[in-house]
């Protein structure tokens, strides 16, 4: 369709049609500088992340714990077995009651290990 062809309707259509558009482009300009936003997104996904990482040191010193239980009964006597049983499901429940303390350690453990890998990369 040519310039000359265009009816009124079809030009009040094209300007609505780039109205949205420049209101969409203007709506992620101002997306993209929330700073402020942004960094509490940043935030959000670094908690996420870290959280995540912290249960599975959580299931890996549960995991540890059971395999223990279980090599000690099948490596001890029966009375030592009991002990050290009993030894693991404390052990294992004190880390389920407080899980901040354990959390605080396989936190500095993954930290040790990420500026461990980092450090030894340069």
């Amino acid at each position: 369709m040519s310039e000359a062809d265009r009816t009124p309707d079809d030009i009040k259509a094209d300007i609505e049609h780039t109205r949205e558009e420049l209101a969409d482009t203007a709506a992620a300009l101002a997306e993209k500088a929330d700073v402020k936003a942004r960094a509490h997104e940043k935030v959000e996904e670094t908690k996420a992340r870290f959280t995540h990482k912290v249960d599975d040191a959580k299931a890996k010193v549960t995991g540890t714990a059971d395999a223990a239980r279980q090599k000690a009964s099948d490596a001890t006597p029966e009375s030592v077995a009991t002990g050290a049983q009993q030894a693991a499901g404390t052990a294992t429940t004190k880390a389920k009651q407080n899980p901040i303390p354990v959390s605080l350690v396989a936190g500095f453990a993954a930290g040790v290990v990420v500026g461990w890998i980092v450090w030894s990369r340069r």
